[in-house]
């Protein structure tokens, strides 16, 4: 080695062999004098499996049609997601950098716990943009934001967030163990709808639920999401992960303005939409003023994304945690809410000037929703709302006035006027949705008129050739094969009459009081990995 002119730079004893520097000639001239047994092996280069090597694919911002759009150029950027969980973790990783390399993306940290325990240190009013760093103890908060927001390129080079370019607010209204009360998470909506003009908060993602307790109107949580609609900010909520049994959606699921998202699993068949299955944890409808929910569905199926490694959640499910990226595998409607809630901010880049009415309109025209071979649904209306979110066809739809249509949210809040919806049982117990005809005594007022809305023809005609299309017993769909079709929309109300009564087992008391004290059952408890 030393005679070709090298230089032996270290000892590898362990395999009879030495590290040595040579040049080009060295080489040759240490070929030219051979050795009996030398082999000479290049110095290759080993990487580790950590962080540095590129995350896996994702899937479902393909599934639901977002990938195509990032090659567009529509990112969510200018957007702002408020998300109302149990924070964002110090290591904010790729929640930090956009996909345009701005920083930094998480605007404003806000702890109503903190604010409620420690009003004089932390201000729960506080109109100012003073912000802190809060750490996510739990996981859950991150998990999300992550889905919505994340910038991290996988293996494929696709982004493994719906939503890479949009910046986050997060709100912590959950603890450590992902639990909160209502007087934290209506206090964090106001906070999120008083800052939405200095943050730029378009959407405001509410991955949790708790029981139904009285009608929406009543309920003060769902009174608080009006509030945030009213406002201008498009509230995409949970449905709960207490499916598959009819009325199971949870507050503020059951709130009829709002965007309520279900969850489909690709059942671990990616990129094969007939093995795509409605996750049988999935909560839903119709609610108990008799609303169709969810309105759509979207991925919640063993769902990757970033989370802490430290968290509560991190801990008590070793065997979901990814560490080496880190990433961590949840299932839930939490997490197909966070699916929406980035697609919403697509669709607000491409078209900023669009309400939270036009926005829930043009979603839920291009979802698609699972039928079978011959036609019919696979799913009810009750189960999977219009279908699975498709964020190229919402974002290129032109649909207007097909959500929220005969439903006025101001006099609702106000309490002039409540409503119901088109959903009624037969004398078996099934649900289905009613051909609503304008005859006095069955509701006081009837605002928006039959022919104003294409949907129910479509429904009932063109998707489920039968009435029994649109029964639920509660049975899964015959067939094994189903297809995501194109979509339908029919999210409609009607003004409540106190003599209208469709669920006669459902009737609340007028004298329910609320204490601000009571505990709110979050949908954080993970569900089964479908």
């Amino acid at each position: 080695m030393t005679r070709a002119g090298g230089e032996i730079t270290g000892d590898l004893g362990i395999i009879r062999a030495v590290g040595a520097a040579l040049d080009g000639n060295e080489l040759a001239r240490l070929w030219e004098e051979p050795v009996d047994g030398l082999r000479v092996y290049d110095d290759a280069s080993v990487t580790s499996s950590s962080t540095t090597s590129a995350p896996p694919e994702t899937y479902y911002p393909t599934q639901v049609g977002a990938a195509t759009m990032h090659t567009g150029g529509v990112t969510g950027r200018g957007v702002t997601v408020a998300v109302l969980d149990t924070g964002v973790w110090a290591d904010k990783g790729p929640l930090q950098q956009s996909s345009s390399g701005r920083n930094p993306r998480v605007l404003a940290q806000y702890d109503v716990i903190l604010a409620r325990e420690n009003p004089q240190a932390y201000p729960l009013l506080s109109l100012n943009k003073y912000s802190r760093d809060i750490d996510d103890l739990n996981g859950h908060g991150t998990h999300v934001s992550s889905i919505i927001a994340s910038s991290a390129i996988a293996s494929t080079g696709r982004y493994q967030g719906v939503a890479p370019g949009v910046n986050l607010v997060s709100v912590r209204v959950l603890d450590s163990e992902g639990m909160g009360r209502y007087f934290d998470v209506i206090a964090g909506i106001q906070w999120a709808v008083n800052q939405r003009l200095a943050y730029g908060i378009r959407v405001l993602n509410l991955s949790l639920s708790a029981p139904v307790r009285s009608h929406y109107w009543d309920d003060p949580l769902n009174q608080a999401v009006m509030a945030a609609w009213a406002s201008g900010v498009v509230v995409v909520a949970a449905a709960g992960n207490e499916g598959p049994a009819p009325m199971s959606i949870g507050v503020p699921g059951n709130n009829p303005y709002v965007i309520t998202v279900g969850a489909v699993t690709d059942a671990y068949h990616p990129y094969e939409p007939g093995m795509y299955r409605l996750a049988s944890f999935s909560s839903a409808g119709p609610t108990y003023e008799g609303f169709v929910k969810p309105e759509v569905v979207a991925m919640g199926g063993h769902i990757r994304a970033y989370a802490p490694d430290d968290g509560t959640l991190a801990q008590r499910f070793p065997q979901w945690l990814d560490t080496r990226y880190p990433d961590m595998t949840m299932s839930g409607t939490s997490q197909a809410a966070a699916v929406t809630s980035g697609v919403v901010a697509l669709i607000l880049q491409a078209n900023p000037g669009l309400s939270p009415n036009s926005v829930k309109c043009r979603l839920m025209d291009g979802a698609r929703p699972a039928v079978k071979g011959d036609g019919t649904l696979a799913y009810t209306v009750f189960q999977q709302g219009a279908g699975l979110v498709n964020a190229q066809d919402a974002i290129y739809s032109t649909a207007t006035n097909c959500a929220n249509q005969g439903l006025n949210v101001a006099a609702d809040l106000a309490g002039l006027q409540h409503y119901g919806g088109r959903a009624n049982r037969d004398e078996n117990g099934n649900y289905y949705i009613m051909e609503v005809e304008q005859t006095p005594g069955l509701l006081t007022q009837l605002l928006s008129p039959l022919g104003s809305l294409p949907l129910l023809g479509q429904l009932l005609v063109g998707l489920a050739s039968t009435l029994d299309g649109l029964l639920w017993d509660g049975s899964p769909p015959s067939s094994d094969s189903v297809t995501w079709s194109e979509g339908f929309t029919w999210s409609n109300g009607f003004t409540w009459s106190n003599g209208f009564t469709w669920s006669n087992n459902y009737a609340w008391s007028n004298g329910f009081t609320w204490s601000n004290a009571s505990a709110s059952s979050s949908s954080v408890e993970p569900a089964p990995q479908e």
